[in-house]
């Protein structure tokens, strides 16, 4: 069981690194005004990578306010594309 809940730690490092770096590109898209690019990396955040990471917090059992957090800053963003 530990190595197990090791590589889910692992894996949850890794996707908040990557929720990180789509944020990165969407702030990017807003001050560029690209709102196409825009769309499809908040598509990325919200269908794929907030959904795989809340999965692997669940497995772990543990207690984190990531999702949370990253949802609301997702929502913000995309208030501010009118999405």
């Amino acid at each position: 069981m530990a190595k197990r809940n090791k590589r889910i730690e692992k894996g949850i490092e890794s996707l908040k690194k990557e929720i990180e770096k789509h944020f990165e590109k969407l702030n990017e898209d807003l001050r560029e005004g690209n709102i196409d690019r825009g769309r499809y990396h908040t598509k990325e955040i919200d269908k794929s990578l907030i959904k795989y990471l809340e999965l692997k917090i669940n497995i772990l059992g543990v207690s984190d306010d990531s999702v949370k957090i990253y949802r609301e800053r997702l929502d913000e963003i995309k208030r501010k594309f009118d999405l």
